[in-house]
């Protein structure tokens, strides 16, 4: 199997370095960085296997570096996690709607950590030669359901 690449967007330093750590342990190729802005032009030049975005960032926030991503041919099919404190009612759907295909909320569990990411990464599972799935993007009628589940319109 080849080294499954990841990028991680977090502006909290302590978070990067023990998020980046807990990746390398997993045997992933993580490029972390601060800003939103920077992940643009980082996608198209290594198209990673999964990117981690958090929400709240300085200057363009995770939602809208998630939109541009979901509207460049280069990058729309790249699976974009959020990674966020956000958990509020309608923060996940929110997080959907803008193309996240999953959502992370920190503090993060370890182990339900590892497992969200090797999903969207593509890992393939131990015990079985057929890879997680994760979808790159959701569907219309998905992020409507999320929004429908939670009374958000």
């Amino acid at each position: 199997m080849s080294t499954k690449k990841i990028i991680m967007i977090e502006d909290n330093p302590a978070n990067r370095m023990v998020f980046k750590d807990l990746l390398e342990l997993e045997g992933f190729e993580v490029t972390s960085l601060e800003k939103a802005e920077d992940a643009l032009p980082m996608a198209k030049e290594l198209n990673p296997d999964l990117i981690l975005m958090d929400i709240q960032l300085p200057g363009m926030d995770g939602l809208t570096a998630t939109k541009i991503l979901r509207e460049d041919p280069n990058t729309q099919a790249i699976p974009i996690v959020a990674l966020t404190s956000y958990a509020m009612p309608g923060d996940r759907e929110r997080a959907l709607v803008a193309g996240c295909t999953g959502y992370i909320t920190k503090p993060i569990r370890v182990d339900s950590f590892r497992d969200e990411v090797k999903r969207c990464a593509g890992v393939k599972e131990e015990d079985s030669n057929k890879e997680a799935e994760c979808s790159q993007s959701p569907s219309e009628d998905q992020k409507q359901e999320a929004l429908e589940e939670e009374g958000v319109t």
